[in-house]
């Protein structure tokens, strides 16, 4: 390479990050020198150019495998490399360090996950570890390629969150406040065990296909509702969210009580959308059994009052 610059230099070993990571088939996306926020402009500030021509395109729909584009990227700045764990098929395990720095015994969630383990007799998991900034953990997993799992925070044990769909975790080489992202212990990537998945694919529609009735065809009006409320809810900005998602699902209730949809027809995009938008699972989860329970309910009964 000729012509190096100083900023060259700072950008060439974070590149280098990114590259290494597109090679194992794990879509990267930049991340603001020194921090963990994307580098990518939001919804507001989207000039619907290059990759947003068709629309706003957020950052787990542009991490990107592709060396050129990344190379592209890179060359700029020395941008952090984050990586989008859905796309990349992972499941990441995210260890928290105690925000109770006036408690030196508070547990940490490497010691919560390890009494998980004890409590259901299985050995603490040894895949691909990698050390954070704040003192915590990362541990990664190749995630079951039969259900489309979505973070979670704190459902496995006190600060232990998982990233998988809809989150993203900073690439080992990436420096947050001078400390950088660490490699520790086993390299090699492992499956995620059977236990842990059975404990984090929820009973929801979201894991299971949608089931229309044979010979069963919707009707315009009512497709472009479905589409119309789903591009609403994950559109929506922050602060907002969850009372557009409780708008949607009762508005589209109404075609579950009239039979033009079934309940995972609407349920599956909704959760999708919401969880898109930046809602927790069991939040969205909780507000559409609500909105679209008093939907069908409200309905059916103006429906039955009509006829």
């Amino acid at each position: 390479m000729t012509g190096i610059t100083t900023a060259s230099r700072e950008c060439l070993p974070l590149l280098t990050v990114a590259l290494s990571a597109a090679e194992r088939g794990w879509h990267v996306f930049p991340l603001r020198p020194g921090t963990k926020r994307p580098a990518l402009h939001g919804a507001t500030a989207c000039p619907r150019t290059g990759p947003c021509a068709g629309g706003h395109r957020k950052w787990e729909d542009r991490a990107t495998t592709d060396p050129d584009r990344i190379r592209a990227a890179w060359e700029r700045a020395p941008f952090n490399v984050g990586i989008a764990t859905g796309p990349s098929g992972l499941l990441v395990i995210d260890l928290d360090v105690s925000k109770d720095k006036s408690n030196a015994d508070a547990p940490c969630g490497a010691a919560t996950f390890r009494a998980l383990c004890e409590r259901t007799g299985q050995a603490v998991p040894r895949t691909r570890t990698v050390r954070t900034a704040s003192g915590g953990q990362h541990l990664y997993f190749t995630a079951p390629a039969a259900a489309r799992l979505h973070n979670t925070a704190g459902t496995l044990a006190p600060l232990v969150d998982t990233r998988a769909w809809g989150g993203y975790v900073v690439a080992a080489g990436s420096t947050i406040n001078g400390t950088r992202y660490e490699v520790r212990g086993p390299a090699m990537l492992r499956p995620l065990p059977d236990w842990l998945k059975r404990t984090l694919v929820p009973p929801h529609p979201v894991n299971r296909p949608a089931t229309v009735p044979v010979g069963k065809v919707h009707r315009p009006y009512v497709d472009a509702a479905l589409a119309r409320e789903t591009a609403a809810v994950t559109t929506a900005p922050e602060g907002r969210r969850n009372a557009t998602l409780l708008r949607a699902a009762r508005a589209l209730g109404r075609f579950i009580a009239s039979g033009d949809l079934t309940r995972d027809e609407v349920e599956m995009p909704l959760q999708r959308a919401g969880e898109s938008a930046g809602l927790p699972v069991t939040e969205c989860r909780a507000t559409l059994r609500s909105a679209l329970d008093w939907s069908i309910t409200h309905n059916q009964t103006r429906t039955g009052a009509a006829a």
